[in-house]
């Protein structure tokens, strides 16, 4: 029992830590790789390469002025960023990272690397990763700011137009594998599949749910409020959005929940669609990290390439485009899993 207690501790505080290192060097790779795709240097100056830099930026916004201005609802003010943040972090609780592990023989028997994992872990995730769109529509309605007012309801209404096809991208791996929990997700996608008995492939969903994949990325960009899908924030309209009016560790809140909810976007389509740790030679966080970091850079390749949707445009995909293609996904998938 103890030993059981120290192991799931020591998975929190790996989990937590390692998510946290990963947020603040997300902003070195971001300026890194954008800065090449534009031929630029980017971050140079602080420490080899620039590596320190995200550690600047950290003492820098710690030691900020906390400036609150005298006309905002101070108690939704000062909450709004922690309820923004703290669902980012909550919803990595039941994505599996790799398959188990003894530490070289050092523990008495394999530990499952996750946290926890429970029946319904597809709906835990999605249940807490849309909780954080009440902190940004809460941040921007205290802060008396209509820029800010703007960004919380552009981000409310972008919720409300993009989970629901996101939602049905997933529901064709959840019918063909019969199970919401992310480690059987992870176990279905286990072999190799062959196309026409010649040429095989890994037994991934990006394979059997191209479709679904598209939407589910798509829908990843909008929900985490990234290019081109960036109305909440567009700071040539809006300032800065529902964050205008936000400074010091505050406005950093919001800038870690950003990143912590790419990458946990990014860790629930390798679970769903990549094969989740599953992979030859390597441990098995080692291929789970690579396709995460992969899919990463393609968040920040369609930044540095795609321009800003109109909002009308930003609805129209919504509704008229992904809704319809994930409906028609849903019923395809059905169908050939009724038949097989």
């Amino acid at each position: 029992m103890l030993e059981t207690l120290i192991v799931m501790l020591v998975k929190i505080g790996v989990v937590f830590g390692a998510l946290l290192l990963t947020v603040a060097y997300m902003t070195w790779i971001e300026r890194k790789v954008i800065a090449d795709i534009q031929v630029r240097l980017g971050p140079t100056r602080v420490g080899p390469y620039g590596l320190l830099q995200p550690i600047a930026d950290g003492l820098k916004l710690m030691f900020k002025e906390d400036l609150i201005p005298s006309q905002v609802d101070r108690a939704i003010f000062l909450l709004a960023p922690s309820l923004s943040i703290i669902p980012a972090f909550i919803a990595f609780a039941v994505i599996p990272f790799g398959d188990s592990t003894t530490l070289f023989g050092l523990l008495s028997r394999p530990v499952p690397l996750h946290i926890t994992d429970i029946d319904v872990g597809v709906l835990f995730v999605f249940g807490a990763a849309s909780l954080g769109v009440y902190g940004i529509v809460l941040a921007g309605w205290s802060s008396n700011n209509k820029y800010s007012l703007l960004g919380g309801l552009r981000s409310s209404a972008q919720l409300i137009s993009y989970e629901l096809p996101m939602g049905l991208s997933v529901v064709g791996v959840l019918l063909l594998v019969g199970s919401l929990s992310l480690v059987d997700i992870v176990k279905a996608q286990a072999g190799v599949a062959w196309w026409f008995g010649i040429l095989p492939v890994p037994n991934w969903f990006l394979f059997s749910q191209p479709l679904g994949f598209c939407i589910y990325f798509c829908c990843a960009l909008a929900e985490t409020n990234r290019a081109p899908f960036d109305l909440p924030e567009a700071e040539t309209e809006l300032v800065a959005g529902f964050h205008t009016e936000y400074s010091s560790m505050k406005f950093a809140m919001f800038f870690m929940a950003e990143y912590a909810n790419m990458i946990t976007v990014a860790a629930l389509a390798t679970t769903l669609f990549l094969g989740g740790w599953l992979g030859p030679i390597a441990p098995s966080p080692v291929w789970f990290l690579g396709k995460v970091f992969l899919l990463l850079f393609l968040f920040i390749w369609f930044r540095a390439t795609l321009p800003r949707f109109r909002y009308d445009q930003l609805m129209n995909f919504g509704w008229k485009r992904l809704l319809p293609l994930a409906l028609l996904n849903t019923a395809i998938t059905a169908i050939v899993a009724v038949r097989g």
